[in-house]
């Protein structure tokens, strides 16, 4: 989850606090490559299924937090009900890479 701390100079400096580990399925939906300023990068959507935290829990995944799996970092845009029990989660995550 993001955590932001004051930089000295009336600003802020944003922090990502882990909050655990969890086991998902990865599913690849698209991809494209794109200009960002002056870098040329990919960006992928992927599906992501994780067991469900309770409502309310800082663990549930929201969509200003990010999943990771090593160096690969993966943007939460929007999180839902996997199953009608409420057991899973679905997360539709963008990964950019420079290149």
């Amino acid at each position: 989850m993001p955590r932001r701390s004051a930089d000295g100079a009336g600003g802020f400096v944003q922090h990502w606090q882990a909050l655990g580990e969890v086991w998902v399925a990865v599913t690849a939906l698209q991809g494209r490559d794109t200009v960002v300023g002056a870098a040329a990068m990919s960006q992928a959507a992927q599906r992501i299924v994780l067991r469900a935290s309770p409502e309310g829990s800082p663990m549930r995944p929201r969509p200003d937090h990010r999943l990771r799996e090593g160096a690969r970092i993966f943007t939460i845009l929007a999180v839902g009900a996997y199953d009608p029990a409420g057991r899973y989660l679905t997360c539709f995550t963008r990964e950019e890479v420079a290149r």
